[in-house]
């Protein structure tokens, strides 16, 4: 392998294999400091896939980094792609079979174009590839026999123009020269077009005698001057004609025309002429293409007779921009003259730009900012001047513009702030418009979605909710419905609701209300009693599943509305089990004396708490009356001896509520002067007590009750006993004195009402006592008298005992 290096270009020759065949790999690399560098590799054709072309990177001086980073990737817009891009090592490989005359024809050099392109910061690289020909064609002829008719008496150097050989090769691997098999009459002239074209003529060097020899078979060899040479043959027959020796002539050896591409069917290009010295049948002439011109037969032809030219097929400027033509005159005698008809194709503005995308970035970040990179497009027109020179512009309106920062690349970039709460997606229309005339125009679209970043907080209708729920709800119940309404998508506009930590009347707020994480729904955690709690205030948080999240706090007011739960509580005449209350009315008593109030309380509110006072039941109802209002009891006459002197009254008190509900009191009357009065009749006050309305509900609670102390002390005793075993077991070997103990009895101390209290004391003279021996009791009112059936005192002893208590200072002592 030897390698050379030219000075001025960087020319790298490579010898692949042995003997003569030597392969040139040609590579120019031209690096500005203008982002871009054009770079030219040569290789032969018909390599294998996955060949090496070159190490592109080492060529641009990139380092493989830089490659990934850049995203590069190869810009043809062709729909073959004989190369790839071997981005990871920075090698140019064949990725296609590629065949040069499929590719170029006969058009030399050979090669193809594309670009190289980098993002981040964007660069291009134009890289060409030429295809060096090697000999893998034959020449071959399109016909296997030509034949001529030559008049005997043809004058000597007359010339008979020959088929050519076609050879798809080119160079020196193309078609090199001819042979002509050995004979008498005729050699070979060998010719080239202005084209390098080689073509073969027969010179008559002897004239020929059709009485000797009327006809003559000779071969044609086309050969190439690849290695090993190649060849084609083709037979020529001749046939020996007699008399006519005058061959046509061209008034001119050169034509000159011009068509405009795309001109219709039968389009006029010119006329040529030529003329035959014979009279007669063998001055007649006829034009012909040359079999030399035969890949041109679908686009024009020629009149036999009158040797115009016109258009028979489509003319097209971007393949080819000049015809050649050679045109043969043949006489009726068999002879030929040889002219060139030279066609300038005039380009038209028939093809609008063709956009290609390179990249496009679908969906775009919302929070993108102004001036980023959208797509890439490509724009070409394959018309020359102005007809080719291409402007592009967005068509449609929107925060998007299109710069060119490179020839036929453009660049759509981001021209403001988006925002995909206020438009999702948008239709981008790019149009791109050429010079001509008139103008030709390609639209393309791109659907451009804009994707969702946590941008927006969860937001609440209102700044403070404030319901309202009735006491005495069940546990569970809705309270209401929370909605916070997030503008982004997806997992950024899930709101989850959560109870913000707070407390109330010491106790956590999710001990009251919890909140449903994803509907929002509050409920009640348990059952609320307005008398209790009037009111729930607590926080709502509302946070997003975007990352990181962002929240809202709205406030919630709960108001509890009171139900009608509660019946009046009676505070005065307290309602004593063990002693009875009576009021005195002194006989003296006028009409309207206040003998006692009842008093009463409803824990309700508003209407459920305004409380009625009604008598139900009176010994005398013409005696005494109850204040509906405010329960006073009041005399509505004069007291009499006739009257009894005990009096029960049975008051109701009702609340307003719907519906309402009552208390019962019973208020006990003595009718008397003094307390000694009242006293005699102590005993019977209390026997003529009546019996509750509930007896049946007391009965049956008497008889629970002494169901449960059956069972409680038959397991006491059974306990006892086995304690007791086993106390003895242990002091039967311990030897320890057994001093037994009695615990002492204590009665209950009895205290009602929000009035005078009633205070009873239990004295114990002894502790191991079975029994009191008194109680003692203290009243507010000097109208109040407590009667225990229990008591053996005197009513000397209560009073006594009675002013003992009412001295603050005096102490009570206990023994």
């Amino acid at each position: 392998m030897a390698w050379s290096i030219s000075p001025d270009t960087r020319y790298v020759k490579w010898r692949i294999g042995c003997g003569q065949n030597w392969h040139y790999l040609l590579l120019l690399s031209c690096l500005s400091h203008m982002v871009t560098g054009h770079i030219r590799y040569s290789i032969p054709e018909e390599m294998k896939k996955g060949s090496l072309i070159g190490n592109l990177a080492q060529d641009l001086g990139l380092d493989l980094r830089r490659l990934r980073s850049g995203r590069a990737h190869i810009v043809t817009g062709d729909s073959i792609q004989y190369t790839e891009l071997k981005a990871d090592k920075g090698i140019l490989v064949v990725n296609e079979r590629i065949d040069r005359e499929q590719l170029c024809g006969d058009t030399t050099p050979c090669s193809f174009s594309f670009d190289v392109i980098l993002e981040n910061p964007m660069e291009l690289h134009p890289v060409t590839v030429e295809i060096t020909d090697i000999n893998d064609h034959s020449p071959t002829f399109r016909r296997n026999s030509i034949h001529f008719e030559i008049s005997e008496i043809a004058n000597a150097r007359a010339r008979f123009s020959l088929i050519s050989a076609e050879d798809p090769d080119v160079g020196v691997n193309g078609l090199r020269e001819y042979f002509l098999s050995e004979n008498d009459n005729f050699i070979l002239k060998q010719n080239s077009n202005a084209d390098g074209k080689k073509y073969a003529e027969m010179v008559l060097q002897k004239p020929l005698d059709r009485e000797t020899n009327p006809n003559l078979s000779l071969k044609l060899i086309a050969l190439d001057g690849g290695t090993p040479q190649r060849s084609g043959t083709v037979n020529i027959e001749i046939t020996v004609l007699d008399a006519n020796d005058n061959a046509p002539v061209f008034n001119q050896s050169v034509y000159k025309a011009t068509v405009m591409e795309n001109s219709p069917r039968d389009t006029y290009i010119t006329t040529v002429n030529a003329t035959d010295g014979d009279f007669g049948s063998n001055s007649i002439v006829t034009y012909y293409f040359s079999d030399l011109n035969s890949g041109f037969n679908d686009l024009f032809k020629i009149e036999e007779k009158t040797g115009v030219i016109s258009v028979t097929g489509s003319v097209d400027y971007e393949k080819d921009k000049k015809y050649e033509l050679r045109i043969d005159a043949k006489d009726q005698g068999g002879l030929t003259d040889s002219g060139k008809v030279i066609i300038d194709v005039s380009d038209v503005n028939d093809n609008a730009p063709v956009i290609n995308v390179m990249s496009f970035s679908s969906p775009v970040s919302e929070d993108s900012p102004p001036g980023t990179t959208v797509g890439i497009i490509n724009v070409k027109d394959l018309d020359s001047g102005n007809n080719g020179q291409v402007k592009c512009r967005i068509e449609s309106s929107g925060p998007f513009m299109i710069k060119s920062n490179l020839r036929n690349y453009y660049t759509l970039l981001t021209d403001s702030i988006l925002d995909r709460e206020s438009v999702s997606e948008y239709n981008i229309t790019v149009v791109a418009t050429d010079a001509g005339m008139p103008p030709l125009s390609t639209k393309t679209s791109f659907h451009l979605k804009v994707s969702d970043v946590n941008d927006n907080a969860p937001a609440f209708s209102q700044s403070v909710y404030t319901t309202f729920l009735t006491e005495n709800n069940y546990p569970g119940v809705s309270v209401l419905s929370l909605r916070a309404i997030d503008p982004d998508e997806n997992q950024n506009s899930r709101v989850s609701y959560i109870l913000e930590d707070s407390n109330i009347a010491g106790s956590r707020i999710s001990e009251y209300v919890s909140v449903h994480s994803e509907s929002g729904v509050v409920h009640a955690v348990r059952s609320f009693d307005y008398e209790q709690i009037k009111q729930l205030v607590f926080v709502v948080k509302a946070q997003d599943g975007g990352s990181p999240p962002l929240s809202s706090n709205v406030t919630v007011k709960v108001q509890i509305q009171d139900q009608n739960d509660n019946p009046p509580q009676v505070l005065y005449p307290v309602q004593t089990g063990g002693s009875l209350v009576a009021e005195m009315v002194p006989r003296s008593a006028d009409v309207g004396y206040l003998v006692t109030k009842v008093v009463a309380v409803d824990v309700d509110s508003g209407q459920n708490a305004w409380l009625s006072y009604k008598l139900q039941k009176a010994t005398d109802r013409a005696l005494v009356e109850v204040g509906l209002q405010n329960g006073e009891i009041r005399t509505i006459r004069q007291v009499t001896d006739k009257d009894a002197k005990k009096q029960r009254l049975t008051v109701i008190v009702e609340d307003n509520g719907q519906p309402s509900r009552s208390a019962t009191v019973i208020v006990n009357l003595a009718v008397a002067d003094s307390f000694p009065e009242v006293l005699s009749e102590y005993t019977d006050f209390t026997q003529d007590k009546e019996y509750n309305d509930n007896l049946t509900f007391y009965l049956v609670l008497a008889l629970a009750v002494v169901s449960f102390l059956f069972i409680t002390c038959l397991v006491v005793i059974i306990s006892v006993k086995i304690y007791r075993w086993r106390q003895s077991r242990i002091l039967y070997h311990s030897n320890l004195p057994v001093i037994p103990y009695y615990p002492p009895r204590y009665s209950d101390t009895l205290g009602t009402g929000t009035l005078p209290h009633v205070y009873n004391y239990e004295v114990c003279r002894t502790t191991d006592s079975r029994k009191s021996d008194c109680k003692f009791g203290k009243g507010g009112s000097q109208n109040v008298l407590i009667m225990d059936p229990s008591s053996t005192g005197t009513m000397q002893r209560i009073q006594s005992e009675k002013s003992i208590l009412d001295e603050p200072d005096s102490p009570l002592e206990v023994s």
